[in-house]
């Protein structure tokens, strides 16, 4: 009896400390040293939060790198770049805001977008995937339609000044998750294109009817979608990146009562944390004693 009981300690030792091992969990870390630059670095507003609103507070890098510390379960505010882009004068054509920092030690810049950004092209696979992502089944006709007016009408202006709430990096995948603040229900930035393009008074007949029919569809349903960041990571090319899925952020902002409701979280493939190989963490180095403990005792009841 006495045998069995060592054992079933030992078995109980060698179980916790593989567990120990085994369950040590992945770390996410996030952006830090952060700057902001651009062609307009000053263009650009803090955004705290606390239970229910998020609310302005000072530009500092202080600030900015305080609201960048949630994640999806719970933002903390975000900082807007290119905050002017929708006021007139703003110059579209060159103006913008970038927030540069470090994630695992390699470089990470995240910036507005400026008016050769939205290239024809991808302001049609943009919209496309919008309008479909959003349940709205429209010709390649009426997206080329609802994308000239979209482009005319300030519709790149208003999706090119991303709130950035989080930047975080699975260390094991490397896997980068990057939250944007935006609109729950988006379709009110969709729409005042269309709004403004009925305003103009120069629109015919036949395109009016349809611009109408347009506006109700779109205006009728819920929109989720965005805005578009540019984000260049470790030296590599620029990425424009988007969603057209939020999750609730249990915020929004104290001066609207519509904005940073919804959270639209972003991901990319960036590089798997560099693990120094010679020192393992404390709790692992514990296990690995445990083990051998556990390993050696059993070597010596075999003996005896």
């Amino acid at each position: 009896m006495r045998k069995t009981w060592k054992k079933y300690l030992i078995g109980a030792s060698l179980a916790a400390s593989i567990s120990a091992i085994a369950t040590t969990p992945a770390h996410a870390g996030s952006i830090t040293n952060i700057t902001i630059g651009g062609t307009k670095p000053n263009d650009y507003s803090v955004y705290d939060a606390n239970a229910t609103n998020t609310f302005q507070v000072d530009n500092t890098l202080a600030n900015v790198q305080k609201v960048l510390d949630g994640d999806a379960t719970h933002p903390t505010g975000n900082v807007e770049l290119a905050v002017s882009s929708k006021q007139s004068g703003f110059d579209f054509t060159k103006s913008n805001t970038s927030l540069t920092g470090k994630i695992d030690g390699r470089d990470i810049t995240l910036s507005s977008l400026t008016a050769a950004d939205w290239t024809p092209s991808f302001t049609n696979t943009w919209l496309s995937q919008g309008l479909a992502a959003n349940g709205f089944n429209l010709s390649p006709t009426l997206v080329s339609f609802v994308s000239n007016i979209f482009t005319q009408y300030g519709g790149p202006q208003r999706f090119s000044d991303p709130n950035i709430s989080y930047v975080n990096e699975d260390d094991s995948t490397g896997l980068i998750k990057i939250g944007l603040a935006g609109h729950w229900n988006a379709n009110s930035l969709l729409t005042a294109s269309i709004n403004g393009y009925l305003a103009s008074q120069q629109v015919g007949s036949s395109n009016w009817s349809i611009a109408q029919t347009l506006l109700g569809t779109l205006g009728s349903k819920q929109i989720q979608a965005s805005e578009v960041v540019k984000v260049s990571y470790n030296g590599g090319p620029s990425q424009l990146l988007y969603s057209f899925s939020a999750t609730k952020s249990g915020l929004v902002a104290a001066d609207d009562h519509e904005s940073h409701s919804g959270n639209y979280e972003l991901t990319l493939q960036g590089l798997p944390a560099t693990q120094p190989a010679s020192t393992p963490e404390p709790s692992i180095m514990f296990a690995i004693i445990g083990l051998c403990g556990a390993l050696a005792a059993q070597r010596h009841l075999k003996r005896a």
